[in-house]
């Protein structure tokens, strides 16, 4: 308790606020306010055509967290939906409603996931605390009101845990725009950024000489997204901008092999300590720069062979861009990002520790199949497939993990990439083999194994891009995110 105390008095003294805390620890309970949502209201009544950007700290450990305000101010001007503004997907494990002061009515809500909720799953989150930088974006409110910050609870319902009111008209609100330096480039437009899904691209580790091979790089990944269902079906939907931060010299930081590099994103490889995982933890800058175009969702793509990548939902996408596999890391990170996707692969090691099943899961591409007659796709499966749907599981997971086996041989080696390479090209010859001799390989139903879970947890189809390098979303996968769009699209 002591210990308690301390803290939150330092939080005051340093940010002038004392957060509240996750409801499971019951020294300082959240406090819920009762919101009333009418749906989505009248824009002109209640915003302005300007975006805010709150910024803020998130910190904690495995069992506890913080927020504290860093600023509010303007983000440029709001280039979102003026229709649209609740969110009836309510994905992530975070959601955030933006709530009229006076009222309480539900003005705004999106879904969100950050790197503090991951990193709080690590055994690193049991030892030490961290602190995470953070943004939310919404339309500028006329009047005061009231942000709330919810995150699921053991049973996937949202519960509040951090409450904080703005007013516009404070001084410590900065209505003041940034003045853009950046060079930008439209890669393809279809409309007013209103109207469309709207994706920024932004490069870390290209030299300024190496500006040009940036615009190829984003124009080629943004292609191959667009070529991919469901997006290449709703293209007309979506706008995808670049803009440009030359760096000193070519790459980005990397730890574990020695490379260690300081660039404008700070973007690096070693993130939670896997040696793969591309993050940036410098979420102002990175927010500063795309700001420069109108952006729901964002790609960082960083310029390494190295084979990287990560995805977090509303946060961004990273693409190690001269991998051999850049197009699958592409389309299977932005899965994540764009439609918070569970990886339903198992056999490859990850970052996080895996948890019993207990509750259905809240991702859309993902069932414990607790219910059978209620399952969440349960109106496309395929006629006459049996659920739990059978396949030959116990050989395909013998040889998943022999390569997992090989892969991390070969990283501790430090081979060449092509020697990685070459490895995953095997790999995907043999799961086409494994494959072709599967009864229900085009149905969907309910084949065990999925979201780092080798049994209880279950994937609509045999195969997917958010399980194996086959460049093909799944049925289940592919409304997903075309229910994304179209809750950013008119």
């Amino acid at each position: 308790m002591k210990n308690l105390v301390l803290i939150n008095l330092i939080l005051f003294i340093l940010f002038g606020c004392t957060p509240k805390q996750n409801p499971k620890d019951e020294s300082l309970p959240a406090t819920d306010i009762k919101v009333e949502n009418k749906g989505n209201v009248s824009f002109a009544d209640y915003f302005t055509d300007k975006t805010m950007r709150f910024d803020f700290f998130h910190t904690g450990n495995s069992k506890t967290e913080y927020f504290a305000i860093d600023k509010i101010q303007s983000d440029g001007a709001w280039s979102g939906s003026t229709t649209i503004l609740i969110d009836k997907l309510e994905l992530g494990p975070y959601f955030y409603e933006v709530v009229d002061k006076e009222s309480n009515t539900l003005l705004y809500s999106r879904g969100f996931a950050n790197i503090f909720g991951e990193w709080q799953t690590t055994p690193e989150a049991d030892e030490v605390w961290g602190t995470f930088h953070e943004s939310l974006r919404f339309p500028w409110p006329l009047k005061p009101v009231t942000l709330v910050i919810k995150k699921r609870d053991s049973q996937n319902k949202f519960q509040t845990i951090w409450t904080t009111e703005i007013d516009p008209a404070s001084r410590q609100v900065n209505p003041a725009d940034i003045t853009h330096t950046e060079k930008t480039t439209v890669i393809c437009e279809n409309g007013p950024a209103r109207e469309k899904l709207d994706i920024v691209i932004l490069g870390d580790g290209y030299s300024t000489k190496e500006m040009d091979k940036f615009i190829a790089d984003a124009k080629r990944l943004g292609n191959v997204l667009l070529n991919a269902e469901p997006f290449n079906t709703q293209r007309n939907n979506i706008n995808i901008r670049a803009v440009e931060t030359p760096a000193q010299e070519s790459g980005i930081h990397k730890p574990h092999p020695g490379v260690f590099k300081r660039t404008p994103l700070s973007a690096h490889y070693g993130s939670f300590d896997s040696e793969r995982y591309v993050l940036s933890y410098d979420n102002r800058t990175i927010r500063n720069v795309a700001s420069a175009v109108p952006y729901e969702f964002m790609v960082i793509l960083v310029n390494e062979r190295t084979y990287g990548g990560g995805g977090i939902y509303n946060l961004y996408t990273t693409v190690s861009s001269d991998n051999k596999y850049s197009d699958y890391i592409m389309i299977h990170e932005m899965g994540h990002h764009m439609a918070a996707l569970a990886d339903e692969y198992y056999t490859s090691s990850v970052s996080y520790e895996a948890m019993p099943v207990t509750v259905e899961p809240w991702e859309t591409n993902i069932t414990a199949l607790k219910d059978k007659e209620n399952l969440k796709w349960k109106e496309i499966v395929t006629e006459g497939t049996p659920l739990p749907t059978p396949w030959n599981k116990e050989a395909f997971d013998k040889h998943g993990y022999q390569i997992q086996r090989e892969r991390d041989s070969l990283r501790a080696a430090k081979v060449p990439e092509e020697v990685m390479e070459d490895l995953f090209l095997r790999q995907y010859n043999q799961e086409d083999e494994y494959f072709s001799k599967e009864q229900y390989k085009d149905a969907i139903g309910a084949f065990e194994g999925a979201g780092y879970q080798q049994y209880g947890l279950y994937r609509s189809q045999l195969d997917c891009i958010m399980y194996t390098r086959h460049l093909v979303f799944c049925k289940v996968c592919q409304r997903s995110i075309s229910n994304v769009i179209d809750q950013y699209s008119e």
